[in-house]
């Protein structure tokens, strides 16, 4: 059992890690993950959304083109800006508050729906943060995660990085939430209705060195990972990175194509 303390260590190290790099530039890809998320969600018009671990707002913009009266919380001031501006160039109302997952800005009860997207799986203490979801949630209402899978292509990438940087000892993988028993027992009798569905979502890039030197510049947990590194060994992490990538490549065309799993998570608070 890690101690609060430690966790509370991880998690500081953590605001550092996704404020370095830009995220935005990671996010941007992905956004159709939270559009799919938000129409499977079946939001109503008028409806109180919190996307939790927000970033830069993926998920709250799409919840906002559903007309639905959004806040966006995340415990990075950056991202939260970003997200600021892109729904601003939108004409999108979408409130941005800081806030941590794990102790979330909100009263019991107060959001019709609860999202988030590739997002709370980060949180070091994952029973706090499912406990967090669902207390903020009002009973009949909607939970509704996009998670990556273990055995996916980001569940490989993060334990390719791992394997030369080790993550902090006594935290359960992020990717743990891709998984639906450890769903099942994080929500337990909150919810009923749970419903884990596996999509794809396919990353495309001119080869698979511009999909690692994208990595690399760009998403934090790989990036710092590189700074921690010495020049030898960041460079045997990148060839680890660009045969990762290779192996995943469906492509035919002479691009990189990869397909990476993640679950969409559906379930109605108790």
């Amino acid at each position: 059992m890690t101690s609060s303390l430690a966790l509370e260590g991880i998690k500081a190290r953590q605001q550092k890690t996704w404020a370095s790099g830009d995220y935005g530039a990671v996010a941007a890809l992905i956004q159709p993950i939270s559009e799919a998320l938000v129409q499977a969600a079946d939001l109503s018009a008028g409806s109180r959304v919190v996307d939790v671990a927000t970033g830069t707002g993926n998920a709250a913009i799409a919840a906002a083109r559903c007309l639905c009266t959004v806040t966006g919380i995340d415990y990075v001031p950056e991202l939260l800006d970003r997200g600021r501006a892109r729904a601003a160039a939108e004409h999108l109302e979408v409130g941005f508050a800081e806030g941590d997952a794990e102790a979330l800005p909100g009263r019991d009860g107060e959001f019709d729906a609860v999202l988030s997207v590739v997002g709370v799986m980060f949180a070091p203490d994952q029973e706090r943060a499912a406990a967090e979801l669902t207390r903020v949630c009002r009973p009949g209402g909607t939970i509704a995660l996009a998670n990556w899978t273990p055995d996916g292509f980001i569940g490989e990438l993060f334990r390719t990085v791992g394997r030369r940087v080790p993550p902090p000892p006594g935290v359960r993988a992020p990717v743990e939430w891709g998984h639906e028993p450890r769903l099942r027992e994080l929500f337990g009798d909150r919810v009923r209705d749970l419903r884990v569905t596996r999509r794809e979502f396919v990353f495309r890039f001119a080869s698979p060195e511009a999909f690692a030197d994208y990595f690399r510049a760009h998403y934090g947990p790989t990036l710092k990972a590189f700074e921690a590194l010495d020049e030898d060994h960041g460079k045997l992490l990148y060839a680890d990175l660009v045969d990762l990538i290779s192996r995943y490549d469906v492509a035919t065309d002479g691009t990189t194509r990869v397909p990476s799993a993640y679950v969409e998570v559906l379930a109605t608070r108790v």
